[in-house]
């Protein structure tokens, strides 16, 4: 699969012989004194590993045999000969590690070898009741070799089957649109497909000892929890330019294709490769010079990291791309030198938006919309920081004279915990914000020492399924204090521990190169809601719970394997709700009515229930006329529904044009003396530049209207709710006052 990925990060990289024995070691000490649960370095642990390096090598189930992984639990197994746990303590991992691996990189080369024959040139009729499982996750380990190439057959015949039916569907849908076939200059499905294993197996037998060394000692890593993670020297670059929210480097996004290259999918505007103007979008890489001094590395088939690696840098240097242009002859190749610099990653800051409405009676009313995309923190000088960035939003918000704000926390991931507590504070003022628990059983109260809110009005959070870590203390926070009204799918992640990262390399000897040790990223706490109940495994459960196609997929921590339980401590000291009504019970009633009413969530429980059906029938067909026909269905279903939305939605935007207007409000707009109105495809492009599929063409699919998805509509309704509810009740009281002053 592709993998898209930013070219740049800070700094360039050291090229030592790290003894990678070592590192397991060390790496291993520090799980034993600082991991929250004190996991026992025992038969078990090791039987736990060995089952987790060879599900993350091969989580279908289709490379290794039930003799291969015999032999590997007889060896390393913690009945073993050598088990693992003795060997990661004295200092020889990297004798099971490699031995796997290299098993694992024969089996691959046999299996793509097998299916590579098979897709190229075997004959299918596609007629017979077969299937094949969707998930072979819980599959037993092939036990004959007939096994595994039975397996392998039936794995091509449904890929050349889906290749041909979705191409056969693309072509029907570009004759009914009056369009050329945007896949007629394509390979053949049965080239395309032989490619595609072709990059399998030159990323496996590509593998540097790092590479290995950091799949296995992932695996030791997640025995102890989902979250404690070893990061190589690449991966812990990435990282920490994830939680800077910054890189150094030319500011594109970059994707391994089939055929070898990599593909310029996005150009950062006003990066480094913007700036030069030569490279462009669907250009393909395929060498690098990295300093630019004549030493080419092909790149052909590369991991997408490495390629990412040799074209990161320091500042102010320069690195050379050989590049077969889009727009250029066959097989012409340009030389293309961009100077490395700093890139900006606008699009994953916080921003915001200024709703401005006209009620029926002619009323105008104003809300704040807050994105954050994530808690980022540059931990070195504290710039970027996600809430510097909202308290700047916020300010100018409040400026604006908003009546109620939503917070959108969908798809936040996390990030920094001491950016929850000043942000928290924005709507709170001064108390706990969340408890942490160590291993030792200390519990500390992380408080908020913003002695008053910035905005004390209505305010509603949204959330997902995939709201996690920081994210989900704000939203429980805001939740526990009676703050705010929590709207979203069923639960959030539900992730409630605590990750140190630590550089391994700091318990290296003095003689020992440690430059590529990497970190170890272990969970060392875990937190608590000031009410006293963690997040782990339950996450927060919304005041108001939408219709969402996630919570049809096991997405969450409770599917994660070794994940640590859930539990309750005492409530935060000084913790106290905060007075005042948020009339959950009535606006849920009226988000209730409206969810029954709304086509769009109508057709997410539609889609939820087919979901869930077909996973867990867990059976793809080989029958082409089964599968034409589930097909028919599924376009029949698309072209009824954009039908009937695109009737529906020419309303919605003519009725949403008398009532909304949008304005965009983002951290370069703040000092605007006022705010342009918000242009969905010019905003979209305004920090990358993004290629564009020919695909997307075809896509009749009605964009939502006005911008807002059924969820941001429903956002809006509820925090309108709230705000005449908060009015009318400071009516009576204002009222009631007066009476009683007149008694």
């Amino acid at each position: 699969m592709a993998l898209a990925v930013f070219a740049g990060c800070s700094g360039g990289l050291l090229t030592g012989k790290t003894d990678f024995n070592v590192v397991g070691k060390e790496m291993t000490l520090i799980l034993q004194n600082k991991h929250y649960a004190k996991v026992d370095y025992d038969e078990e642990l090791t039987d736990t590993i060995l089952d987790d390096y060879l599900k993350d090598l091969d989580p279908a189930k289709m490379y290794f045999t039930a003799d291969d992984v015999a032999v590997f639990r007889e060896q390393f197994g913690g009945e073993g000969r050598t088990p693992l746990h003795k060997l990661l303590l004295q200092e020889r991992c990297m004798e099971a590690a490699e031995p796997i691996y290299t098993r694992y990189a024969q089996r691959v080369k046999q299996r793509v070898e097998f299916a590579q024959q098979i897709a190229r040139n075997a004959r299918f009729t596609f007629d017979s009741d077969a299937t094949v499982m969707r998930s072979r996750k819980d599959a037993p380990w092939a036990t004959t070799e007939n096994e595994v190439q039975d397996l392998w057959r039936r794995q091509i015949e449904e890929e050349l089957l889906s290749e041909e039916l979705r191409r056969e569907n693309i072509r029907r849908i570009a004759e009914e649109q009056g369009k050329e076939d945007p896949l007629a200059d394509e390979k053949s499905p049965r080239e395309m497909i032989a490619l595609r294993y072709e990059r399998v197996l030159q990323t496996i037998q590509g593998a540097d000892e790092e590479d290995v060394a950091a799949y296995f000692l992932s695996a030791v890593a997640q025995a102890h929890d989902p979250h404690t993670d070893y990061m190589s020297a690449r991966e812990q670059e990435r990282f920490e330019m994830g939680l800077r929210n910054e890189l150094i480097g030319i500011g594109a996004l970059l994707q391994a294709e089939d055929d070898g290259s990599t593909k310029i999918i996005g150009i950062v505007v006003n990066g480094p490769a913007d700036k030069q103007g030569e490279l462009q979008l669907n250009d393909r890489i395929i060498a690098v010079d990295s300093l630019n001094n004549g030493d080419v590395t092909d790149t052909l088939y590369m991991k997408i990291d490495h390629v990412v690696e040799l074209i990161r840098g320091r500042r102010n240097s320069q690195v050379r791309l050989k590049v077969e242009p889009a727009d250029g002859a066959p097989g012409e190749v340009r030389d293309i030198i961009i100077t490395r610099d700093k890139v900006e990653l606008k699009d994953e800051a916080a921003n915001a938006q200024l709703i401005k409405e006209k009620a029926p009676d002619g009323s105008d009313r104003t809300i704040g919309w807050i994105t954050l995309p994530s808690f980022y923190l540059d931990f070195n000088d504290g710039d970027p920081s996600v809430s510097k960035d909202v308290q700047k939003l916020l300010t100018r918000l409040i400026a604006e004279d908003i009546e109620g704000l939503v917070i959108d926390l969908r798809g936040n991931g996390g990030g920094a915990l001491e950016e929850v507590r000043r942000i928290t504070g924005f709507f709170t003022g001064r108390g706990p914000v969340v408890q942490v628990k160590s291993t030792y059983g200390r519990v500390d109260s992380k408080d908020s020492i913003i002695r008053r809110p910035i905005y004390d009005g209505p305010l509603v959070v949204l959330t997902d399924r995939t709201s996690a870590s920081a994210s989900e203390i704000l939203a429980g926070a805001l939740q526990d204090y009676n703050r705010a009204i929590v709207v979203g799918d069923s639960s959030t992640y539900g992730k409630g521990t605590v990750q140190q990262a630590m550089d391994i390399n700091q318990l290296f000897k003095p003689f020992e190169d440690g430059s590529r040790a990497g970190s170890i990223k272990a969970t060392v706490q875990k937190f608590y809601r000031v009410t006293g109940s963690s997040t782990q495994l339950e996450g927060v459960v919304p005041d108001i719970i939408l219709p969402s196609l996630i919570d049809a997929l096991e997405v969450g921590e409770k599917y994660q394997d070794h994940a640590l339980p859930h539990d309750l401590i005492a409530p935060a000291a000084g913790y106290k709700p905060l007075e005042g009504n948020l009339f959950v019970d009535t606006i849920k009633a009226r988000s209730q009515k409206r969810i029954s009413n709304s086509k769009d969530f109508q057709y997410t429980l539609e889609d939820v229930k087919r979901t869930k059906e077909r996973i867990e029938s867990n059976a793809v067909s080989l029958n082409r006329e089964t599968r034409r026909q589930e097909l028919e269905e599924s376009e029949e279903r698309r072209r009824t529904r954009n039908a009937e939305r695109r009737e529906r939605f020419e309303k919605m935007e003519s009725e949403d044009a008398k009532v909304f207007s949008f304005f965009r409000l983002t951290l370069d707009d703040l000092d605007n003396d006022s705010l342009e109105e918000v242009d969905i495809q010019r905003d979209s492009e305004a920090n990358m530049k993004r290629a564009k599929s020919e695909l997307e063409g075809l896509d009749d699919t009605p964009d939502w209207p006005s911008g807002m998805d059924p969820v941001k509509r429903e956002g809006i309704s509820v925090l309108h709710d709230l705000i005449e509810l908060t009015e009318q009740a400071q009516v009576a009281r204002v009222e009631q006052q007066n009476a009683s002053a007149t008694q």
